[in-house]
């Protein structure tokens, strides 16, 4: 059986050029990384923009598992298979991080016949924009410290500095570090603590900035600390803005490759889901928007963190309606969910099945709540079953969804007809009654409460003193009309990963809370999540070489 790797090194890519031209995109709308790889000009927005949107699809997924859900490679599968069925398809990604590349998720390309390309390009450097947003929260991290040494005029007290550094790579060492030590013209000593790249402010203001007005303006809201009277210092106190701006001048833009059927897929930016907003960029959606009659697009994780993200942040902020959300699920990480070890998934299971079909049937419950049309899908294992699969479909339909089996990993496009088939149907016959689930008006606390009870289950929410401390400080400071962006364990409805199914009786434990005032929401941790990640025992990294021809292996 052929990897993912070299399935995507043996695809015969068009030209980009070529793709970009199928969706009325001329040469000179395009600025060329190498021959399969673009980004889209500021001056194509201004030629579309005035057209009609076409139809918004979400595709969302259980609770991750070991199982594996497949949500990327439905997402390509989908968009390929909607093409062949002649509809005018976009697919909109969010791109890669390294951490999870090098650690223990792998790439973020798809997978099997349903993969964008080129896949090694777009999980390691792509067209740097990763590095882009790295150095831009970097040097706004210098300038926040040079200040400091040279007389701190805007008397920022270094123990209410909140601003930290980022790296695109699991390294759990540089979670909390020392900075300053030495002489003193080496700066002021004081800690200080790295996040993951994904998870910088800086990451989700690219992504839902509207243009390079807004995300200048955005940078600029930046609360990088607080003065010796309490009030916030943002990066525009700092004139930090234009400087940043410059490196990101071209990370803004979106970047359009394609699949191995060459559809193409417009792939920009990467909150994580657990830790951040979990989608792509709002330029690359509403671009796609304008220029395909149909968008796939998808959110990060469980659709308890990124499509409840994706509703509740993204579409508020971008006046997003989606048309018809896509719940991606697998026989095997049901039975994992009902109790099954995962070296025993292959083995027909229908009490297990029972048992854990109860997490999909909350993440069902909760799309409802948006009023947005559900389609079940399941991405077919070769071990999976018959019977399986009729008890899956039932439990859909009886809950008024549209279900469809997918085999795209193995078939591509043509083993997801069946799939577009059901999301054609439902475009063609049901309405969006899209709404969020939260006003803006309610309290912190309430939204958060919301979104536990409504989404996790739980039955109440427990703040930590100095969560709770926080929390009334960002209200004060008056951005308590703002959307909560949740920070919590991928693994499970509750803040436990431990807690598989549907689980009951939990609270969710909140530990701290903070406002990124740049990107329009208010984060808020709970649980035991972590913003810089660690490598596991034996990491992905591992696998992967540089062969004599200069090819990449054991990349995914």
């Amino acid at each position: 059986m052929k990897t993912d790797i070299q399935i995507a090194q043996e695809a015969q890519m068009l030209p980009i050029k070529d793709v970009a031209a199928s969706y009325g995109i001329g040469e000179d709308e395009l600025e060329f990384y190498g021959k399969y790889k673009a980004k889209l000009t500021d001056e194509l927005w201004e030629q579309v923009k005035e057209r009609p949107d076409g139809k918004l699809i979400l595709v969302t997924a259980i609770n991750p598992t070991p199982a594996g859900e497949g949500k990327t490679t439905t997402s390509v599968g989908l968009g390929d298979a909607l093409k062949r069925l002649g509809k005018k398809t976009l697919i909109a990604l969010r791109e890669p991080s390294l951490g999870p590349c090098f650690g223990i998720k792998g790439g973020a390309a798809g997978g099997g016949y349903a993969q964008v390309v080129p896949m090694e390009d777009l999980n390691l450097h792509f067209t740097g924009d990763f590095h882009a947003i790295t150095a831009a929260n970097n040097l706004l991290a210098a300038l926040l410290d040079n200040h400091i040494h040279q007389g701190n005029a805007l008397g920022i007290d270094t123990r209410q500095i909140l601003w930290k550094r980022c790296l695109d790579i699991n390294d759990r060492s540089l979670r909390n570090i020392v900075v300053g030590l030495g002489a003193k013209a080496d700066g002021f000593v004081r800690e200080d603590h790295f996040v993951i790249t994904v998870a910088s402010e800086i990451m989700a203001i690219l992504c839902l900035a509207n243009d390079m007005e807004d995300l200048k303006e955005r940078l600029g809201r930046i609360i990088v600390a607080y003065n010796y009277e309490g009030e916030p210092v943002t990066a525009g106190d700092l004139n930090a803005v234009g400087a940043m701006a410059a490196l990101l001048k071209d990370a803004v833009k979106p970047n359009i490759i394609q699949t191995l059927e060459h559809t193409g897929a417009l792939v920009h930016g990467g909150p994580f889901a657990n830790i951040a907003h979990g989608c792509n960029s709002v330029r690359a959606t509403r671009t796609a928007l304008k220029l395909a009659d149909i968008v796939v697009t998808e959110a990060g994780f469980g659709a308890d963190l990124g499509a409840e993200k994706f509703l509740d942040i993204k579409c508020r902020k971008a006046g997003l309606k989606p048309d018809a959300v896509v719940l991606v699920a697998t026989v095997r990480a049901l039975k994992y969910n009902g109790g099954v070890p995962k070296n025993e998934l292959g083995t027909e299971n229908l009490d297990a099945l029972k048992a854990g079909i109860v997490n999909l049937e909350k993440h069902i419950e909760n799309i409802q709540k948006y009023d947005v049309p559900v389609v079940v899908t399941l991405n077919s294992f070769v071990t999976d079953t018959e019977a399986e699969y009729q008890f899956v479909k039932k439990f859909c339909e009886d809950r008024g969804c549209e279900f469809a089996l997918s085999q795209v990993w193995g078939k591509g496009g043509e083993g997801g007809e069946a799939l577009a088939q059901k999301v054609i149907e439902t475009l063609e016959t049901k309405e969006s009654h899209y709404h969020p689930l939260y006003q803006d008006e309610m309290s912190l606390k309430d939204k958060v409460a919301t979104i536990a009870k409504e989404i996790y289950g739980a039955d109440g929410v427990a703040y930590a003193p100095a969560a709770a401390k926080a929390m009334a400080r960002i209200e004060q400071m008056g951005f308590g009309n703002l959307p909560v962006c949740m920070a919590k364990t991928q693994y499970s409805l509750s803040d436990d990963q431990t807690k598989l199914g549907r689980p009951k009786g939990f609270v969710i434990n909140v530990r701290d809370v903070y406002v990124s005032a740049g990107a329009g929401f208010v984060v808020v941790i709970t649980g035991a999540i972590m913003t810089m990640p660690g490598l596991p025992k034996k990491p992905a990294a591992d696998n992967i070489d540089v062969d004599e021809h200069g090819r990449i292996t054991g990349l995914f």
